[in-house]
């Protein structure tokens, strides 16, 4: 039986890039994410993934191909996948929170 309590405590952050770090749990084709941001974070390139979650701490801008949103604690997320939702992501405060939920193969 798979665990009915997530424990991120005990998950490891990893930092794939600068500014940017997370902890991912996954189980059933699906993940739930913790993400934190920096303002030393920059997205490289557009991200065409889909996104589902809420803002737990701080403030973020996504940039939807020149429309910028901003969303803070609190806001629900939802990012459709694919290009009409390509976008970038940059920190407005020293650090952004975020819970996702996403599919994962």
């Amino acid at each position: 039986m798979q665990p009915l309590r997530i424990d991120f405590e005990a998950i490891p952050w990893e930092s794939p890039a600068p500014g940017f770090r997370v902890k991912a749990y996954r189980a059933g084709g699906k993940q739930i994410r913790l993400l934190e941001f920096t303002p030393a974070f920059v997205e490289p390139e557009w991200c065409g993934a889909g996104h589902f979650g809420v803002v737990l701490e701080g403030s973020i801008a996504v940039d939807f191909h020149g429309e910028t949103v901003v969303y803070g604690p609190g806001d629900g997320v939802f990012i459709p996948a694919g290009e009409r939702g390509g976008h970038k992501a940059r920190a407005l405060t020293p650090a952004v929170r975020l819970m996702l939920v996403e599919d994962h193969a």
